[in-house]
């Protein structure tokens, strides 16, 4: 490892992996530093995996679905081909050595260890310190966060990363937690044949959505055999072989317990208090160009401004910008697209109607059933969803929508971008929807804003 380059980048994710190989390939000397795997988490635990479950999953729930359209089906999930596919398709067994020679191809040089910042300009790893002459990137992701439960921590419970590597489906679980995570392996699972209970603390499912897509989750899982228990916090934990979980009164039994109740990163382990940040803190607050201090940038989940993939790759490009010197646009947030990848799958992007509300805005909403569309009438089984669009009434502009429904995330992108580029809503009116889709309902929904 040099003493000095241009750029060190603690944490090789999606968006770190990313900005290096941008800052490496227009000339800088950067050292890009990885704990883990090369990658981080969406393609080995996360995104690209569990899609693969979902996949597996959703195939088992249409084949229950032919009784009442096509005829009969028996069906035997087997939970082979999908371990065997996760290991050999998609992390060919946790290997990243394919990642880390892309990174290298670009001429980063890579360095497996924790890094840390000891100075301005400083970082140390392995024993040895580097020193950055342009800039320090922080990307370090995030760790699952562990709630301190009486009688957890020392049990052999389930994270993210367990359940992904699974050799086959329990015969019981209890899920903690009711965000996208917990809900996607919640059916996962159930659709495997496990016995599912998801506890949420919170009032309703998917705290972060519309109530409305909530209770059109909470119904399909219940359908599919799942326990759903909101406002329900776990409040002690026993193993003795078995888990044992009480909550709300009562004693809840499973083989496997999953904690999916959020991600956290520990900042002072980062070492960010050398450059005057706050180790207390549970993100980095950065400006409109990922500057977090001087000479340091901060990009990905740590940042707080959406845990996924795409937000880390779309800061990279901000932050590599403002490295290099170049124009380049300032990080805008308003139309941030999340999916959540249940059946039916739950697609948001800008803000809910509370979220608008909050921020002063004007608010006027509108929402239509998918089963009431011509494609839900066609689709009949499965047809369980909503559109729902939020409009600031001041300057008649969507600032917010949720689909909720086969192929939600795919809808949404005609909505992503009325946010993102503000298209009037009179203009969204007159535009023509294709007949029969499932898109189609959202001139519905326009028509009744």
């Amino acid at each position: 490892m040099p003493d000095e380059v241009d750029v060190v980048v603690i944490g090789l994710g999606p968006g770190g992996e990313d900005l290096g190989a941008r800052l490496a390939t227009a000339g800088l000397s950067v050292v890009g530093i990885e704990s883990r795997l090369v990658g981080g988490e969406c393609p080995y635990f996360a995104c690209i995996p569990t899609k693969m479950m979902v996949r597996a999953a959703d195939a088992l729930g249409e084949a229950r679905r032919v009784p009442r359209l096509a005829g009969s089906a028996t069906v035997e999930p087997d939970w082979a081909p999908v371990a065997a596919r996760i290991r050999d398709e998609a992390t060919t067994g946790w290997d990243d050595t394919i990642a880390a020679e892309r990174f290298e191809r670009t001429g980063g040089r890579l360095v497996r260890g924790t890094g840390r910042i000891t100075a301005p300009g400083e970082v140390s790893v392995n024993g040895r310190t580097v020193r950055a002459a342009r800039a320090i990137v922080l990307n370090p992701g995030t760790e699952p966060d562990v709630p301190p439960i009486e009688g957890l921590a020392g049990t052999p419970f389930w994270t993210n990363r367990d359940a992904v590597s699974a050799q086959r489906a329990p015969r019981s679980l209890i899920v903690l937690g009711g965000g996208p995570v917990g809900l996607e392996f919640a059916q996962v699972f159930a659709r495997f044949g496990t016995r599912v209970t998801v506890l949420e603390a919170q009032p309703h499912l998917l705290p972060a959505a519309e109530p409305e897509a909530a209770e059109v989750i909470a119904e399909r899982l219940a359908a599919e055999g799942a326990s759903v228990l909101t406002g329900t916090p776990a409040e002690r934990v026993d193993h003795d072989g078995v888990f044992r979980v009480t909550a709300g009164g009562e004693e809840i039994e499973a083989e496997r317990l999953l904690v999916a109740t959020g991600r956290r990163t520990d900042l002072a382990a980062l070492g960010v208090g050398a450059v005057g940040l706050d180790e207390r803190a549970r993100t980095i607050e950065v400006d409109e160009r990922m500057r977090a201090a001087r000479g340091v940038w901060a990009i990905g989940d740590v940042t707080g401004t959406g845990a996924f993939t795409h937000t880390s790759v779309y800061q990279s490009r901000v932050a590599a910008a403002d490295i290099l010197g170049e124009p380049g646009p300032t990080a805008d947030y308003r139309a941030m697209p999340s999916v959540t990848f249940t059946d039916p799958e739950v697609a948001a992007v800008g803000r809910t109607a509370a979220q608008a509300a909050d921020a002063g805005l004007r608010v006027r909403t509108a929402s239509t059933r998918i089963a009431d569309s011509a494609r839900g009438f066609i689709h009949k089984v499965g047809n369980e969803g909503l559109i729902k669009v939020v409009a600031d009434a001041d300057h008649d502009v969507l600032v917010g929508a949720t689909v909720v429904g086969p192929g939600a995330g795919e809808i949404l992108g005609a909505l992503a971008v009325a946010v993102h580029a503000e298209v009037p809503v009179d203009l969204l009116r007159q535009q023509i929807y294709a007949y029969p889709t499932f898109h189609r309902a959202v001139e519905s929904a326009l028509a009744d804003l």
